[in-house]
C-alpha cells in the first residue's frame, strides 16, 4: 500500500518546481470563471480542465488540485502547495474571493489582470526582437571579417611592402590578434559572461544594474511605465477583491520586476502602517511614480475610489507602453544603421586607403 503512494506523492512534490505557461495560466482563469458562473461544481471544473490541458505537468497540478477540493479543502489551500507556480497575487485574490463569496468576480479580475501583463511581456520581447537579431549578426559578421577576410587582404598588403595609414595597420593588428589568441578570447568571454550573470543576479549586483537600466534614455523610461502598468493595475486588482491595502502593496512588490520599485513600495508599505496616505508615503520616491500618478493616487484616496482611478492609470500606462514599443523599432533602426554605417565605412576606409596611396606611388 505505501509503495504505490510513493510515486504520486514524488510526483506532486515534482510538480512543485515545474514552470507553467502564462498563457496556460490565463486559460485556467478564463475557463474556471466561466464554469463557476454557469453552476459547474469546483471539483467537476478542475477535473473538466485537467482533461482539456495538454500539458502534463499542468494536468497533474489540475488534478491534485481537485482531490484536494474533494477532500473539502478550498482552492486556495490547495494552490498554496504551488506557490512558486502561482505566485502570492494569484493565491491571494482566490483567498480572497472565497472568503467574501465573490469568486467569480475575483475570476474575472484576475483574468484581467494576467492577460494584461502578458499584453505587455510579450510587446516588449516582440520589440527587441529586431534590434537583438541586428546586434547579433552585427556581431557575427564582423568576426568572421576579422577571421577571413581581413587576413587575405593583410597578406597582399605585407606582399607589396609600402607604408600602410594608421587605420589599416590597427585594422591588421586586431585581425592578427584575433587570429593569434581567438580561443582564449573566447574562453575569456565565456568567462566575463557567466562572471557578469552571477553579478546581475546577486542581491547588489541586480540593484546596480536595475539602477543603471532606470538612468538609460530609452530603456529607462520604458521600464519605468512597465512598473508603473503593473503597479497601477495590481494595485486596483487587489483593492476590488478586498485585500488590505499593506497587504496589496507587498504582494505587489513581489511581482514588480525592478529591484527599486520593489524597494520603494517595501519602504511606502511601513509608512502606510504608521497612518501615513498612499500618496505622502510614495512622494519620496518621486522619480519612480510621476506627479500625475501621485495627484491622482490622492483623489482617489479622498474619494475612496482609488481602484478605479488605478485602473484608468493603468489602461493609460498599458496603451502608452504598446505604442512605444511599437515605434521602438523605427527609434532604434535609424541608430543601428548609422553604427553599421560607421563599421562598414572605418573598414573600407582601411582598405580602399593603401590602394590609393599604393596607385598614387604608380
Amino acid at each position: 500500500m505505501a509503495t504505490g503512494k510513493i510515486p504520486g506523492v514524488i510526483k506532486n512534490f515534482l510538480n512543485r518546481f515545474q514552470s507553467i505557461k502564462l498563457s496556460q495560466k490565463i486559460f485556467f482563469v478564463q475557463q474556471l470563471g466561466v464554469m463557476i458562473r454557469t453552476g459547474i461544481s469546483m471539483s467537476v471544473a478542475l477535473k473538466t480542465l485537467a482533461e482539456q490541458t495538454t500539458a502534463k505537468n499542468f494536468k497533474n497540478i489540475l488534478l491534485d488540485l481537485q482531490q484536494q477540493v474533494e477532500k473539502g479543502n478550498l482552492l486556495s489551500q490547495g494552490l498554496e502547495k504551488y506557490q512558486r507556480i502561482f505566485g502570492d497575487l494569484f493565491i491571494n485574490m482566490i483567498k480572497a474571493g472565497e472568503a467574501s463569496g465573490k469568486l467569480e468576480d475575483v475570476l474575472r479580475q484576475l483574468f484581467v489582470q494576467m492577460k494584461k501583463d502578458h499584453e505587455i511581456i510579450a510587446k516588449v520581447r516582440g520589440a527587441m526582437i529586431y534590434p537583438s537579431i541586428v546586434i547579433v549578426m552585427m556581431i557575427v559578421i564582423g568576426i568572421l571579417m576579422m577571421i577571413y577576410v581581413i587576413p587575405s587582404i593583410s597578406g597582399v598588403f605585407k606582399e607589396i611592402d609600402a607604408p600602410l595609414p594608421l587605420a589599416t595597420r590597427v585594422m591588421i593588428g586586431v585581425s592578427d590578434f584575433v587570429v593569434a589568441q581567438g580561443l582564449y578570447l573566447l574562453i575569456a568571454g565565456i568567462i566575463l559572461a557567466i562572471g557578469l550573470s552571477a553579478a546581475i543576479k546577486s542581491p547588489k549586483g541586480k540593484k546596480m544594474f536595475h539602477q543603471t537600466v532606470l538612468a538609460l534614455p530609452i530603456a529607462g523610461r520604458i521600464v519605468k511605465k512597465v512598473n508603473l502598468a503593473r503597479f497601477c493595475r495590481t494595485i486596483s486588482s487587489l483593492l476590488k477583491t478586498d485585500i488590505p491595502i499593506v497587504q496589496s502593496f507587498e504582494i505587489t512588490a513581489k511581482i514588480l520586476g525592478n529591484v527599486i520599485y520593489k524597494e520603494s513600495l517595501m519602504q511606502a508599505k511601513e509608512q502606510i502602517k504608521k497612518g501615513v496616505s498612499i500618496e505622502q508615503s510614495l512622494r519620496p520616491n518621486s522619480k519612480l511614480f510621476p506627479p500625475v500618478v501621485l495627484q491622482m493616487i490622492s483623489v482617489g484616496e479622498e474619494t475612496g475610489t482609488l481602484d478605479d482611478i488605478l485602473e484608468e492609470s493603468a489602461i493609460f500606462y498599458e496603451d502608452d507602453v504598446n505604442q512605444t514599443m511599437s515605434d521602438l523599432p523605427t527609434i532604434i533602426e535609424p541608430l543601428l544603421m548609422v553604427i553599421l554605417g560607421i563599421g562598414v565605412g572605418a573598414m573600407a576606409v582601411a582598405v580602399i586607403m593603401p590602394m590609393y596611396s599604393l596607385s598614387q606611388q604608380i
